[in-house]
């Protein structure tokens, strides 16, 4: 793994936390699985990130399964939270948007991570 996808995952992890700890905030009684998700996958997510930054070769396959699977999950619990809405339940508006922010970030660091698996152009030498 290059070192700017290593330091892509460590931002994504640190994204993740700060998500976690901000739903958990908006909701501390119902929302303390957010806090300790948020903290999971994002330690994880630095994890991956360091390891690849010293060249642990499967940190690349380990981020991007985890990644997958998390979008999996942010897809459901996203569409959850905005049929709520749309269903009137307007107090599930901060919950769909911090979902949604954390889809879109899995996203794009899914294309990070599968980006990082082509083959990079050598260098060749001017005459």
């Amino acid at each position: 793994m290059n070192t700017k996808t290593a330091r892509y995952l460590i931002y994504y992890g640190g994204f993740l936390m700060v998500m976690g700890l901000l739903g958990y905030l908006s909701n501390p009684e119902k929302a303390k699985t957010a806090l300790m998700t948020g903290g999971t996958f994002g330690s994880l997510s630095i994890l991956w990130g360091v390891l690849g930054a010293r060249g642990i070769r499967w940190s690349l396959p380990a981020a991007r399964v985890m990644t997958g699977l998390l979008a999996l999950v942010f897809t459901w619990r996203a569409s959850v939270g905005w049929w709520a809405v749309f269903d009137g339940k307007s107090e599930k508006l901060f919950a769909a948007g911090l979902i949604t922010a954390m889809l879109t970030a899995s996203v794009i660091m899914l294309s990070v991570l599968f980006k990082a698996l082509q083959p990079q152009p050598t260098p060749t030498a001017h005459r």
